[in-house]
């Protein structure tokens, strides 16, 4: 089962000043038309690589594009016993349509 965040309540978590990390998962061509700032930027296709990165003492809120490739990420990262990883419902493209802020990462 995938935990997910829907848009607003990310945003107030965010506000309230919850320690998030924000995970785009996104290509490097998505990122550099827009991205949710302060996000970590690690490539879906990287994740198998590169999840011991990722905390496992805080909430961890991976999107993409729409939601579906973040919430197949957070399936597989939850079999690799990552217990704290939650969807962005929708993804950016939510995000977006919510008003909130997009801005620019540096592409990893």
């Amino acid at each position: 089962m995938v935990n997910e965040i829907d848009s607003q309540t990310l945003s107030e978590r965010l506000a309230d000043g919850d320690d998030i990390l924000l995970l785009d998962i996104r290509t490097p061509d998505e990122v550099a038309q827009g991205a949710i700032p302060g996000a970590l930027h690690i490539p879906m296709h990287l994740l198998p690589v590169r999840a011991q990165e990722l905390p496992n003492d805080k909430d961890v809120v991976l999107y993409c594009r729409s939601g579906a490739r973040s919430y197949h990420a957070c399936q597989f990262l939850g079999q690799q016993g990552y217990a704290n990883m939650l969807n962005l419902r929708g993804g950016i493209i939510a995000w977006a349509r919510h008003g909130f802020e997009i801005g620019k990462l540096s592409v990893s």
